[in-house]
């Protein structure tokens, strides 16, 4: 069975697909793909858009031919498709890989509303949840939804509480929050359903920055807990 397929969207997109489930090598095959894509510089590429699990190649079909663009997705699924299915270091692209994301999170009381329903529902008394969602290092799997918004997983299964039966109309920018398997930190203030346990200083996304997106598809990402009076300072 072939581990990928690729199919139009329309005249202007082409979706590589790879296989269904959120899985960290599924995961690398897919920014691996998207990478060797966009250093080929494609004439009339616009963009190149990695996912959990698929890459969309967005592009202007006045500029580029679909069929041929097609074909040499083929070619980039196929090789990196045959690289180790069992190693993701062996499909990640050549390029060095960067150092680990370390966000500071002030959790609890006001800035982490939900962090007592989240301990209610793994059985742990709150230090235990903040212990636990510190103790993993997460990989960025994609960013979307916002700019900025970086999917983290996987949670610990004990912590990996369903999110919100109700979205709220405004998550705080910084929220540091958990929806199932997935935890990640609102760049800006937007609804929200996920469960939020903190807040960061930290901006995920800043266009005043030389690169305004903290977090890019395959970064590792740590939290690590910080008191009020850190939190306030930094803010400030």
């Amino acid at each position: 069975m072939t581990p990928y397929r690729i199919v139009a969207a329309g005249d202007s997109v082409i979706v590589v697909e790879f296989e269904e489930r959120i899985d960290p090598i599924v995961n690398d095959r897919t920014i691996a793909c998207a990478g060797a894509l966009q250093r080929a510089a494609i004439s009339g590429v616009r963009d190149v858009v990695p996912t959990y699990r698929s890459v969309a190649i967005y592009f202007d079909p006045l500029r580029t031919n679909g069929a041929a663009l097609m074909a040499r997705a083929e070619v980039v699924a196929r090789a990196v498709s045959s690289r180790s299915s069992d190693s993701p270091e062996a499909i990640r692209s050549p390029a060095a890989p960067s150092p680990t994301v370390r966000i500071p999170v002030c959790y609890g009381d006001e800035l982490g509303p939900d962090l007592a329903d989240l301990a209610a529902f793994a059985h742990m008394d709150e230090t235990e949840v903040v212990r636990t969602h510190v103790a993993s290092t997460y990989r960025v799997f994609m960013v979307g939804f916002v700019p900025g918004f970086a999917y983290l997983g996987v949670v610990d299964e004990r912590i990996a509480m369903p999110r919100r039966a109700s979205p709220r109309l405004r998550v705080p920018a910084g929220s540091v929050a958990v929806g199932g398997v997935q935890t990640g930190v609102y760049p800006m203030e937007t609804p929200g359903g996920w469960q939020v346990i903190g807040r960061t200083p930290v901006k995920p996304f800043d266009p005043g920055r030389a690169d305004p997106f903290l977090m890019k598809a395959g970064d590792a990402v740590e939290f690590y807990p910080i008191e009020r009076g850190e939190f306030d300072t930094w803010a400030n």
